[in-house]
């Protein structure tokens, strides 16, 4: 019989021969939360059938799972039985919680998560879902290069944090951001031990009813002064009403020759301006004088 390999789990096999999978206490099978595990760390499991042998009344398989350079084997009556086998041997070798349905981490007897340096994406995740946070995103910033010699930024936005990764792959990117990302954690928190929780997001609705000193300035004053430092205007006013502030500088130039950036704002929902400039900090100084433009129109509609 040839061997079948597959990424997602199959459809529920309803032959009274075929026992229940079984169940964790989060209500999803081994192979479900491995499945998530691959969607998040970006290397799917692939199920392949070893073997098949027996009589037609009492079948046997064997399975196997690769996944994160980790092969396992299950073995059952059914396919769907073995493959539950080697789902669950593989979340054992990868210390990933068939309970709870944690991606990965592990957390010391005091219940705090500390970094796993070998997964540092599953490690968001498992903080994300631990502690109730917006899942991490991760976005391309850039593209660039040949073909066979691309170059991949990546940013990765974890509530109002913001680290960006590069490499040659969008998966390398990926898990350079995320790995900056858990670095950042450590530092805010200071330990290994990530202990940081965020601040409530300011949403507009809040700057909008604000009557504090600089965002009444922002409504009374013209943002066209000449030789205005408009990144410490924008830092003054994020330290009041309490957002982050976060410039991304991008690598290719205009086509004029100009450098160019993204502020991002940790505002609800995201505030994300372009600069332009014939210097990095002249392109921040503009991303933050549209953002100020932005501000001051939010701030000022009702």
């Amino acid at each position: 019989m040839s061997e079948q390999a597959y990424q997602a789990p199959a459809a529920p096999d309803r032959s009274l021969s075929t026992p229940e999978p079984q169940r964790t206490g989060s209500w999803k099978t081994p192979i479900q939360i491995l499945y998530e595990h691959g969607v998040v760390s970006g290397d799917l499991p692939v199920f392949v059938m070893e073997k098949a042998e027996g009589e037609a009344h009492q079948p046997s398989f064997v399975f196997s799972v690769t996944i994160g350079g980790v092969k396992c084997a299950g073995q059952g009556p059914s396919k769907k039985a073995a493959k539950q086998q080697a789902a669950e041997a593989a979340l054992k070798i990868l210390n990933i919680d068939s309970e709870s349905g944690a991606i990965s981490g592990r957390s010391n007897t005091n219940g705090i998560i500390v970094a796993e340096p070998n997964n540092p994406v599953g490690l968001l995740q498992a903080l994300a879902l631990q502690r109730r946070w917006r899942v991490p995103e991760y976005i391309i910033l850039t593209e660039s290069g040949p073909p066979h010699r691309k170059e991949f930024t990546v940013i990765c936005r974890l509530e109002s944090l913001t680290e960006q990764g590069v490499g040659n792959t969008k998966k390398a990117a990926k898990k350079e951001a995320a790995e900056k990302m858990v670095v950042k954690l450590q530092s805010l928190s200071g330990s290994s031990e990530i202990t940081w929780t965020p601040n409530p997001s300011t949403c507009f609705e809040n700057i909008r009813n604000s009557t504090a000193e600089r965002i009444s300035l922002l409504r009374r004053n013209p943002l066209s002064i000449p030789n205005t430092d408009y990144i410490q205007m924008l830092l003054d006013l994020s330290k009041e009403q309490g957002f982050e502030v976060t410039y991304f500088d991008i690598d290719e130039l205009t086509v004029n020759g100009q450098y160019q950036c993204l502020a991002e704002l940790s505002t609800s929902p995201v505030t994300v301006c372009h600069g332009t400039g014939i210097s990095c900090s002249n392109a921040h100084n503009d991303a933050a004088h549209s953002a100020l433009q932005y501000m001051k129109i939010m701030a000022s509609s009702k």
